[in-house]
């Protein structure tokens, strides 16, 4: 039975920048948890970055640009993350590697885990297009990453495998 990569934020851990949750309620996520099929990720905390922390964001790119080394992630206090959300994004990736994971849902705008827009860099709470650093990492080696409101998307995926 296929495993699913799943942010830990959003299976009820504490490990989001300001300390909390994004908890999400889904019967599927439940279905999945049920049938031990869930792997949780936290790229962030796994890479060593505390709970709380202050918030990062990418300057001057997305998730590609950071693992391309033209841009960079920074946090609210101009603390260069960079090094440290690779590592994460590398944790994760072999994650997927051993488990054979071929599906991931992960928590959208985060710098991390965002799959489709992340926050613009400004720390105004602007967000725009673009990818964090492990969800784009994980696209290269064939992962399909998702965000946690597409999870009848990832579900109709796992289904097709």
């Amino acid at each position: 039975m296929e495993k699913i990569l799943v942010s830990a934020c959003l299976l009820g851990r504490r490990v989001r920048y300001d300390g909390d949750a994004k908890t999400i309620s889904s019967k599927i996520l439940s279905q999945w948890q049920a049938e031990g099929r869930v792997v949780s990720v936290c790229p962030e905390v796994d890479a060593g970055l505390p709970t709380p922390r202050l918030p990062a964001e990418i300057i001057a790119g997305d998730g590609a640009s950071v693992l391309a080394g033209s841009a960079q992630v920074v946090d609210h206090g101009g603390e260069n993350l960079t090094e440290a959300f690779l590592r994460g994004a590398s944790l994760a990736l072999q994650l997927c590697q051993r488990y054979a994971i071929k599906v991931a849902v992960l928590t959208e705008h985060s710098p991390s885990c965002g799959s489709t827009h992340i926050y613009d860099g400004s720390f105004s709470g602007a967000k725009r297009p673009g990818a964090g650093v492990t969800a784009v990492l994980l696209r290269q080696h064939g992962v399909r990453v998702f965000g946690q409101h597409e999870i009848v998307e990832a579900q109709r995926v796992i289904r097709a495998l």
